[in-house]
């Protein structure tokens, strides 16, 4: 995935921290997914360390490039494990014969449970820098 990003500081190893518009599903042309893009999604962005091997300095606007199996893996993981883990409960439960609020209480338990495993495997996945970025240019003034 290509990106713009602006230059937030420098970091002693020769990476830079750079600020990263948060992108939605549709690219930003709310015309293709029916306006459902809202106004905070739009205007977010998210401070990523990015090798530098262009030598940008604070201020420039670059053009930036990321992993495209790491995004698409972790969306996966954190929209799809709450999801998956609330079926399986209520399934698993409704199976086994119990009563229908006994289900919904085990699907809500497993969605519970999916959302703190992806918080932890979403921190894991920055930590070990499962997503990497790359500054590959630098972009005229405007």
């Amino acid at each position: 995935m290509v990106q713009t990003a602006k230059v937030t500081k420098l970091l002693e190893d020769g990476r830079a921290e750079v600020a990263v518009k948060r992108q939605s599903a549709c690219g930003h042309d709310c015309s293709k997914c029916g306006g459902g893009c809202s106004e905070l999604m739009v205007s977010s962005t998210v401070a990523v360390v990015a090798e530098n091997p262009v030598r940008a300095m604070p201020g420039d606007r670059v053009t930036v490039e990321s992993s495209t199996g790491g995004v698409l893996k972790a969306a996966a993981l954190v929209y799809l494990a709450p999801f998956v883990l609330f079926f399986l409960g209520y399934f698993l439960t409704a199976a086994l014969g119990m009563t229908e609020g006994v289900s919904a209480a085990c699907g809500g338990i497993g969605f519970a449970a999916g959302v703190v495993l992806a918080i932890f495997l979403d921190r894991h996945v920055r930590k070990s820098r499962g997503i990497s970025f790359r500054i590959t240019g630098i972009e005229p003034a405007a």
